[in-house]
């Protein structure tokens, strides 16, 4: 199965919130073209998924456990969430969490196209 993934790194407004909204609109039609599709939440972005301080933050996370919750695959560096002590809190949401490395490394071996906010 070919696979999307859309990797949010940046922590701007647009790509918080364009970076979640992406890859809802892809799931709607990814099923029927027969494409998986995955987000994997990285580097700066993956501070906002423990904090609500700004509208940006609020969408941002409201689409994240959309994302989820229509069975999207979310993922993040469990190291970036051990550091910051939200480890728990994150796989908790269904956030699945994994070595970056790894991810970036099995997105390759996946074939998969990767589309970067």
């Amino acid at each position: 199965m070919k696979k999307t993934v859309v990797h949010v790194f940046h922590d701007d407004e647009d790509a918080l919130t364009l970076g979640t909204r992406v890859p809802q609109r892809i799931a709607e039609v990814a099923a029927e073209n027969d494409v998986a599709v995955e987000v994997f939440v990285f580097g700066p972005a993956q501070r906002h998924l423990s904090v609500s301080q700004t509208d940006a933050d609020a969408q941002f996370n409201r689409q994240i456990d959309e994302l989820i919750s229509a069975g999207v695959r979310v993922g993040a560096c469990v190291n970036a969430a051990r550091t910051a002590g939200v480890e728990d809190d994150l796989g908790r949401r269904g956030i699945m969490l994994s070595v970056a490395r790894d991810e970036f490394l099995r997105f390759t071996l996946e074939g998969a196209t990767v589309i970067s906010f």
